[in-house]
């Protein structure tokens, strides 16, 4: 018996790049449609690509950029969403936590003296080293530095003494109400065993009134004048 024979594939017929440019010649562009098939074919694929390529530059290229910077910015506010959501949660918390800087605020505001008081407190220095059997070779204060709301001002000192009772100097500074610093500590022997203490006692007071206002215009005058000049 014969093997039924296996149908035949219809062949795919080949496209002639050459013949169809040969078409092109012969065809005329008053009368497409009298064109052959394929070339006709051709052309709309042409026009429709060319459509599309200008439909994407005039105008669809612009509206993807806009939804790609609406989608940012949709994420951007979702992320603030979110950061204002949790402030909200933690507000209680928040405010608990401001209470108490507010309080460890006022506490070391009351530390510092104010005008005033200032000579009180050099007095106070001065009687921390007498008290403990100490030599003032030095005892200058310095330039007043103004800070936002309180003032600086160091005094140089040069002291005589042993070493147990300069380090005891130096805890009783520690231990007065006001808050008084001690910085560019330098030792250095002197006659008979002794030390020669050489520091800067930093000394601190807050503003008055007077000399919040004045600074507070000081700095209205200051941006005021940077803005002139732009």
């Amino acid at each position: 018996m014969k093997k039924p024979s296996m149908p035949k594939m219809p062949t795919v017929p080949k496209f002639d790049l050459r013949a169809l440019a040969e078409d092109f010649k012969s065809l005329d562009p008053k009368d497409i449609g009298t064109w052959p098939l394929l070339p006709r074919f051709t052309v709309l694929l042409a026009l429709f690509a060319g459509l599309l390529a200008g439909g994407w530059w005039l105008d669809w290229k612009s509206q993807l950029e806009d939804l790609e910077g609406k989608r940012q910015q949709e994420a951007k506010l979702k992320q603030e969403y979110l950061d204002k959501k949790k402030q909200a949660v933690n507000l209680e918390e928040h405010r608990k936590q401001l209470a108490e800087v507010d309080k460890s605020f006022g506490a070391l505001l009351k530390q510092l003296p104010n005008k005033a008081e200032m000579e009180s407190l050099l007095i106070d220095i001065n009687q921390a080293g007498l008290g403990r059997g100490l030599q003032f070779e030095l005892f200058k204060p310095g330039r007043e530095t103004i800070r936002d709301f309180y003032a600086e001002l160091p005094i140089s000192l040069k002291i005589n003494g042993g070493y147990h009772d300069l380090g005891a100097f130096a805890a009783d500074v520690a231990k007065l109400p006001r808050i008084v610093s001690l910085a560019n500590v330098a030792f250095a022997p002197d006659k008979g065993g002794q030390l020669k203490l050489d520091a800067t006692a930093m000394t601190y007071r807050y503003l008055d009134e007077e000399e919040l206002a004045a600074q507070r215009r000081a700095k209205a005058a200051q941006t005021k004048a940077k803005g002139a000049k732009k």
